[in-house]
Protein backbone atom coordinates (compact mmCIF):
# COMPACT_ATOMS: atom_id res chain seq x y z
CA UNK A 1 0.00 0.00 0.00
CA UNK A 2 1.22 3.44 -0.63
CA UNK A 3 1.03 5.87 2.40
CA UNK A 4 0.07 9.93 1.68
CA UNK A 5 0.70 12.25 4.47
CA UNK A 6 -1.59 14.74 4.83
CA UNK A 7 1.09 16.73 7.67
CA UNK A 8 0.53 17.70 11.70
CA UNK A 9 -3.07 18.82 11.42
CA UNK A 10 -5.37 20.01 14.35
CA UNK A 11 -7.58 17.23 15.82
CA UNK A 12 -10.33 18.60 14.12
CA UNK A 13 -8.70 18.57 10.76
CA UNK A 14 -7.97 15.10 10.95
CA UNK A 15 -11.21 14.31 11.92
CA UNK A 16 -13.19 15.96 9.07
CA UNK A 17 -10.81 14.65 7.18
CA UNK A 18 -11.79 11.56 8.31
CA UNK A 19 -15.75 12.08 8.09
CA UNK A 20 -15.19 13.20 3.97
CA UNK A 21 -13.90 9.56 3.53
CA UNK A 22 -16.75 7.63 3.89
CA UNK A 23 -19.40 10.71 2.50
CA UNK A 24 -17.66 10.63 -1.24
CA UNK A 25 -19.46 8.96 -4.28
CA UNK A 26 -16.53 6.51 -4.76
CA UNK A 27 -17.33 4.40 -1.55
CA UNK A 28 -18.43 0.80 -2.03
CA UNK A 29 -18.25 -0.40 1.30
CA UNK A 30 -16.35 -0.06 4.69
CA UNK A 31 -15.03 -1.70 7.78
CA UNK A 32 -14.56 0.13 10.65
CA UNK A 33 -13.63 -2.06 13.66
CA UNK A 34 -14.02 -0.16 17.63
CA UNK A 35 -13.31 -1.66 20.53
CA UNK A 36 -15.22 -1.96 23.59
CA UNK A 37 -12.93 0.37 25.57
CA UNK A 38 -12.98 3.20 22.74
CA UNK A 39 -16.72 3.47 22.33
CA UNK A 40 -17.28 3.21 26.57
CA UNK A 41 -14.62 6.12 27.05
CA UNK A 42 -15.95 8.36 24.34
CA UNK A 43 -19.30 8.93 26.83
CA UNK A 44 -22.53 9.50 25.74
CA UNK A 45 -23.05 11.02 22.42
CA UNK A 46 -26.02 10.83 19.88
CA UNK A 47 -24.07 8.92 17.51
CA UNK A 48 -23.21 6.70 19.52
CA UNK A 49 -26.55 5.63 21.69
CA UNK A 50 -25.98 1.62 20.16
CA UNK A 51 -22.80 1.57 20.75
CA UNK A 52 -22.37 2.25 24.01
CA UNK A 53 -25.30 0.06 25.21
CA UNK A 54 -23.26 -2.80 22.86
CA UNK A 55 -19.66 -1.95 24.88
CA UNK A 56 -21.78 -1.78 28.03
CA UNK A 57 -23.00 -5.23 27.40
CA UNK A 58 -19.59 -6.45 25.81
CA UNK A 59 -17.59 -5.11 28.76
CA UNK A 60 -19.86 -5.98 31.79
CA UNK A 61 -21.10 -9.78 31.18
CA UNK A 62 -17.79 -11.38 32.27
CA UNK A 63 -18.30 -14.03 29.60
CA UNK A 64 -15.18 -11.99 27.81
CA UNK A 65 -11.70 -11.82 29.32
CA UNK A 66 -11.23 -7.84 28.32
CA UNK A 67 -7.46 -8.52 28.60
CA UNK A 68 -7.10 -10.95 25.28
CA UNK A 69 -7.95 -10.17 21.69
CA UNK A 70 -11.64 -11.60 21.49
CA UNK A 71 -13.05 -10.14 18.58
CA UNK A 72 -16.40 -10.24 20.67
CA UNK A 73 -15.17 -6.88 22.02
CA UNK A 74 -15.00 -5.36 18.47
CA UNK A 75 -18.00 -3.78 16.92
CA UNK A 76 -18.17 -3.16 13.01
CA UNK A 77 -18.95 0.47 13.59
CA UNK A 78 -20.92 2.76 10.79
CA UNK A 79 -18.70 6.10 9.72
CA UNK A 80 -20.99 8.33 11.92
CA UNK A 81 -19.87 6.22 14.73
CA UNK A 82 -16.54 6.51 13.98
CA UNK A 83 -16.52 10.26 13.62
CA UNK A 84 -17.68 10.09 16.87
CA UNK A 85 -14.91 7.72 18.79
CA UNK A 86 -12.37 9.96 17.00
CA UNK A 87 -13.87 12.91 18.18
CA UNK A 88 -13.99 12.48 21.77
CA UNK A 89 -10.19 11.73 21.83
CA UNK A 90 -9.57 14.50 19.54
CA UNK A 91 -11.12 17.79 20.09
CA UNK A 92 -9.98 19.78 22.69
CA UNK A 93 -11.78 20.44 25.88
CA UNK A 94 -12.68 19.21 29.14
CA UNK A 95 -15.20 16.05 27.52
CA UNK A 96 -11.81 15.09 25.74
CA UNK A 97 -9.59 15.18 28.95
CA UNK A 98 -12.40 12.93 30.45
CA UNK A 99 -12.67 10.55 28.01
CA UNK A 100 -8.60 9.88 27.72
CA UNK A 101 -8.92 9.41 31.51
CA UNK A 102 -11.98 6.78 31.24
CA UNK A 103 -9.83 5.13 28.78
CA UNK A 104 -6.32 5.14 30.20
CA UNK A 105 -8.69 3.58 33.44
CA UNK A 106 -9.83 0.69 31.28
CA UNK A 107 -6.17 -0.07 29.36
CA UNK A 108 -4.94 0.10 33.35
CA UNK A 109 -7.13 -2.47 33.99
CA UNK A 110 -5.47 -4.78 31.81
CA UNK A 111 -2.08 -3.81 31.93
CA UNK A 112 -1.85 -2.31 28.70
CA UNK A 113 -1.43 1.08 29.37
CA UNK A 114 0.84 2.88 26.13
CA UNK A 115 3.84 4.95 26.49
CA UNK A 116 2.14 8.27 25.74
CA UNK A 117 5.88 10.31 24.89
CA UNK A 118 5.71 7.14 21.36
CA UNK A 119 4.95 8.97 18.60
CA UNK A 120 1.85 8.36 16.95
CA UNK A 121 0.84 6.84 13.50
CA UNK A 122 4.21 5.39 13.39
CA UNK A 123 4.08 1.90 11.23
CA UNK A 124 7.23 0.21 12.42
CA UNK A 125 5.16 -0.56 15.71
CA UNK A 126 1.90 -1.07 14.62
CA UNK A 127 2.61 -5.44 15.30
CA UNK A 128 2.75 -4.51 18.91
CA UNK A 129 -0.24 -2.38 18.98
CA UNK A 130 -1.89 -3.61 21.87
CA UNK A 131 -5.28 -3.69 22.26
CA UNK A 132 -5.83 -2.40 18.79
CA UNK A 133 -8.49 0.16 19.41
CA UNK A 134 -9.35 1.30 15.95
CA UNK A 135 -9.21 -0.33 12.88
CA UNK A 136 -10.69 1.01 9.52
CA UNK A 137 -11.04 1.15 6.26
CA UNK A 138 -13.25 1.97 2.94
CA UNK A 139 -13.39 0.36 -0.49
CA UNK A 140 -13.60 2.23 -3.20
CA UNK A 141 -15.34 1.57 -6.73
CA UNK A 142 -14.08 -0.40 -9.17
CA UNK A 143 -13.27 1.11 -12.53
CA UNK A 144 -15.73 -0.96 -14.43
CA UNK A 145 -18.31 0.09 -11.64
CA UNK A 146 -18.07 3.64 -12.40
CA UNK A 147 -20.88 5.21 -14.23
CA UNK A 148 -20.27 7.66 -16.81
CA UNK A 149 -22.49 10.36 -15.03
CA UNK A 150 -22.21 10.26 -11.67
CA UNK A 151 -18.61 9.48 -11.59
CA UNK A 152 -17.78 11.71 -14.64
CA UNK A 153 -15.19 13.67 -12.36
CA UNK A 154 -12.78 10.80 -11.78
CA UNK A 155 -13.15 8.99 -15.42
CA UNK A 156 -12.03 12.10 -17.31
CA UNK A 157 -9.59 12.51 -14.77
CA UNK A 158 -7.81 9.58 -16.81
CA UNK A 159 -5.61 9.47 -19.86
CA UNK A 160 -7.19 6.80 -21.22
CA UNK A 161 -10.13 5.01 -19.22
CA UNK A 162 -10.29 1.80 -21.11
CA UNK A 163 -7.35 0.87 -21.25
CA UNK A 164 -6.90 1.35 -17.01
CA UNK A 165 -10.27 -0.26 -16.32
CA UNK A 166 -9.31 -3.16 -18.97
CA UNK A 167 -6.07 -2.95 -16.75
CA UNK A 168 -7.84 -3.36 -13.68
CA UNK A 169 -10.16 -6.15 -14.43
CA UNK A 170 -7.26 -7.89 -16.21
CA UNK A 171 -4.96 -8.22 -13.22
CA UNK A 172 -4.35 -11.01 -11.34
CA UNK A 173 -4.22 -10.60 -8.47
CA UNK A 174 -7.53 -8.37 -8.64
CA UNK A 175 -7.22 -4.43 -7.94
CA UNK A 176 -8.71 -3.68 -5.00
CA UNK A 177 -9.02 0.21 -4.07
CA UNK A 178 -8.75 1.08 -0.77
CA UNK A 179 -8.66 3.84 1.95
CA UNK A 180 -7.35 2.74 5.47
CA UNK A 181 -6.11 4.71 8.23
CA UNK A 182 -3.03 3.77 10.08
CA UNK A 183 -3.61 1.47 13.12
CA UNK A 184 -5.05 3.45 16.15
CA UNK A 185 -3.74 2.23 19.65
CA UNK A 186 -3.81 3.96 22.83
CA UNK A 187 -1.13 6.48 21.80
CA UNK A 188 -2.91 7.54 18.56
CA UNK A 189 -5.97 8.34 20.87
CA UNK A 190 -4.60 9.09 24.59
CA UNK A 191 -1.77 11.28 22.78
CA UNK A 192 -1.79 12.21 19.26
CA UNK A 193 -2.20 15.72 20.14
CA UNK A 194 0.41 18.33 21.81
CA UNK A 195 -0.47 21.16 24.20
CA UNK A 196 -1.81 23.61 21.14
CA UNK A 197 -3.80 20.72 19.73
CA UNK A 198 -2.10 19.54 16.81
CA UNK A 199 -0.93 15.94 15.43
CA UNK A 200 2.89 15.58 17.20
CA UNK A 201 3.73 13.29 14.13
CA UNK A 202 2.15 13.25 10.42
CA UNK A 203 -1.21 11.90 10.03
CA UNK A 204 -0.35 8.90 6.81
CA UNK A 205 -3.72 7.95 4.76
CA UNK A 206 -2.89 4.24 3.46
CA UNK A 207 -4.06 3.81 -0.07
CA UNK A 208 -4.19 0.00 -2.43
CA UNK A 209 -4.99 1.06 -6.32
CA UNK A 210 -4.70 3.26 -9.69
CA UNK A 211 -2.70 6.05 -8.98
CA UNK A 212 -5.16 8.34 -10.96
CA UNK A 213 -8.09 6.98 -8.98
CA UNK A 214 -6.75 7.54 -5.73
CA UNK A 215 -5.22 10.98 -6.95
CA UNK A 216 -8.23 12.00 -8.02
CA UNK A 217 -10.48 11.15 -4.68
CA UNK A 218 -8.09 12.08 -2.34
CA UNK A 219 -8.20 15.32 -3.75
CA UNK A 220 -11.68 16.17 -3.37
CA UNK A 221 -11.40 14.88 0.25
CA UNK A 222 -8.82 16.90 0.87
CA UNK A 223 -11.44 20.15 -0.67
CA UNK A 224 -14.39 18.64 1.21
CA UNK A 225 -12.46 18.48 5.06
CA UNK A 226 -11.01 22.10 4.41
CA UNK A 227 -6.99 20.56 3.97
CA UNK A 228 -4.75 22.40 1.59
CA UNK A 229 -1.13 20.47 0.59
CA UNK A 230 1.41 21.90 -1.25
CA UNK A 231 2.77 18.53 -2.41
CA UNK A 232 2.04 16.82 -5.70
CA UNK A 233 -0.25 13.96 -4.20
CA UNK A 234 0.34 11.41 -7.02
CA UNK A 235 2.05 8.57 -5.57
CA UNK A 236 5.85 8.45 -6.18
Amino acid sequence: MIGFEIGTRSGDELVRFVRALGQHRYVASRLHLVHAFAIEAAGEREALADATAWAKRALGGGAIDLASRDERLYRRASDAELGAVLEAFWARGDAATEAKARLRERLASIDALPDEALSPFDESREEDVFPVLVDAGWELLPLAHLDFERHKGAIQSFDDFEVARFEEESAIPPIVTLHELPTLGGVELLATLDDEGRARAPFVLWQQGHATYLDYVLRGVLRVSKITLDDDLSPG
